[in-house]
């Protein structure tokens, strides 16, 4: 199923708008789970271990819909 330049702007826009402030929470969850004393503050290499971590299991499986959204309209479709 190959979606259309307009798909695939229209889920990049939906993706973008509920995806991405799920995956902050998400993220700002885990890492209090992970530290729950909010006096001490968690190392540095694990937060960027979660996040970066966290951020590559969300953007990749959408990257086929991202792949080509910035550029014009290819001239065969209507944009």
């Amino acid at each position: 199923m190959a979606l259309s330049y307009k798909q695939r702007r229209k889920w990049a826009l939906v993706i973008l708008l509920v995806g991405l402030p799920i995956y902050i929470v998400l993220a700002l969850v885990i890492v209090d789970r992970l530290y729950p004393d909010p006096l001490t503050p968690p190392p540095v290499l694990a937060q960027l271990a979660v996040y970066v971590g966290l951020g590559l299991a969300w953007a990749l499986p959408f990257k086929f819909v991202f792949r080509g959204v910035g550029q014009a309209p290819p001239p065969d479709e209507d944009g």
